[in-house]
C-alpha cells in the first residue's frame, strides 16, 4: 500500500512515516462509492448525540452510528454504546478493509457529515477498549474533506491530507498516543460525507 502523501500545513516538519499512517485514494471505485452512499445514508441507524460544553448540552456537529459484533460495547466521551448488527453493505466494506489491513475488525463507528458545518474536534482514539497501538482503518465516501493531524506535545507540528471519495486511511503504531486528529468545518464542502472507522474492540 502506498504511503500517505501529506502536504505541509505551513510548518517545516518531518512527514508522518508509513509506520504511523498509510493512504490509498481509490480503495473503492467511483461506481462502488456511488452505489454505497445512498444505501448507507438511508439504512444506517443514525443518531444525533449530545455533548456537555460550557455548561450547556449541545448537539454534536455530525450524525453517528455504532455497528459491530455482539457484546462489543464501546465507551468514549463518557458514554457507552452497544452496537447495531452488521448490515450486508457494512460486511461488504469490512471484508475488503480486513483483507487490506490483515486484521479482522469487529466494530465500526460511522459518521455522517451532512455539509461543511459538520465536523469533529481534535481528539485521539486512545480508549482502553482499543488496546495498545490500535490499528484503525478509515473509509470515506462522498464529499472530500480535509483531515488534520497534530502532535499532542507540539501543536506546531501539523499535517493535512484531503480524504477523497472511496479512499482508505490506515492509522497505526503509536499514532494515537502521540498525535491527535480532526475534521474541521469547511466553507467549500456543500455535499455529504460518510466516514467509517473500523476498529478492534477487546
Amino acid at each position: 500500500m502506498e504511503q500517505l502523501s501529506f502536504f505541509d500545513g505551513g510548518v517545516q516538519s518531518p512527514k508522518l512515516p508509513a509506520e504511523l499512517m498509510e493512504y490509498k485514494p481509490v480503495f473503492f471505485t467511483k461506481e462502488e462509492s456511488a452505489d454505497l452512499i445512498p444505501i448507507l445514508r438511508d439504512t444506517i441507524n443514525w443518531n444525533q448525540e449530545t455533548i456537555q460544553m460550557y455548561g450547556k448540552l449541545l448537539n454534536t456537529p455530525r450524525l453517528t452510528a455504532w455497528y459491530g459484533d455482539n457484546s462489543k460495547t464501546y465507551a468514549f466521551s463518557g458514554k457507552k454504546y452497544d452496537p447495531y448488527p452488521w448490515t450486508k453493505e457494512l460486511l461488504f466494506i469490512k471484508a475488503r478493509v480486513d483483507a487490506a489491513c490483515g486484521i479482522i475488525f469487529n466494530s465500526v463507528l460511522l459518521n455522517l457529515y451532512r455539509n461543511g458545518n459538520d465536523s469533529v474536534a481534535w481528539h485521539a482514539d486512545d480508549e482502553p477498549e482499543l488496546g495498545v497501538n490500535p490499528l484503525i482503518a478509515s473509509v470515506s465516501f462522498g464529499q472530500p474533506r480535509r483531515f488534520d493531524v497534530r502532535h499532542k506535545q507540539n501543536h506546531k507540528l501539523k499535517h493535512s491530507v484531503e480524504l477523497e471519495n472511496g479512499s482508505l486511511l490506515i492509522m497505526k503504531g503509536d499514532l494515537q498516543h502521540n498525535w491527535e486528529h480532526q475534521i474541521p468545518k469547511s466553507a467549500k464542502a456543500a455535499k455529504e460525507r460518510i466516514n467509517l472507522t473500523f476498529r478492534v474492540i477487546s
